[in-house]
């Protein structure tokens, strides 16, 4: 059996990005997902596709291919202000590097990284976090099977609420 759409396929797979390992999902944990659901990236699905049991896979996604490249105007200057709570800000959010969770003005959830910081402001970078990398994989297909119908029931289940924002199901 080949990887196609609708297949259940499990991956063991090594992330390098510029040469320093940033992610590893061995065979006795691989990554499980239904095929062609939207949960790769497009062009990794395009390389992996047709793919059987046993096959060995590497090959490298060019930024534009993966997450993008670094878009300036992802980055958004907002005043110190804004974390207040009970009339108090916690500074120690604002560690250059710190992640932090926010929505934007449609409710939106995204997270930001913190950037710089200045007394009144910082700055939060929005861009994925792998953005302007190149990512290169190796791996293997660990299993590909049919869906089972439990599997079927629970992708249904995913997409049975009113909020799409909440989940990866791209049911709308």
């Amino acid at each position: 059996m080949k990887i196609e759409n609708n297949k259940s396929i499990a991956l063991a797979y090594v992330l390098k990005v510029d040469g320093e390992i940033i992610e590893t999902v061995n065979k006795e944990n691989p990554m499980r997902l239904i095929f062609g659901q939207g949960y790769l990236l497009p062009k990794f699905e395009e390389k992996i596709k047709g793919k059987a049991i046993g096959e060995i896979f590497e090959f490298e996604l060019k930024a534009a291919d993966a997450y993008g490249e670094i878009d300036e105007d992802a980055f958004i200057e907002l005043s110190k202000d804004m974390f207040e709570v009970n009339g108090t800000i916690d500074e120690t959010l604002f560690t250059v590097g710190n992640v932090i969770p926010m929505r934007d003005s449609q409710g939106n959830r995204l997270n930001g990284t913190v950037d710089s910081v200045s007394d009144t402001t910082i700055v939060m970078n929005f861009n994925h976090p792998l953005a302007g990398c190149n990512l290169d994989f190796t791996g293997e297909v660990v299993d590909v099977r049919d869906v089972t119908l439990e599997e079927l029931a629970e992708m249904q289940d995913s997409c049975n609420h009113n909020d799409c924002s909440d989940c990866n199901c791209h049911c709308g």
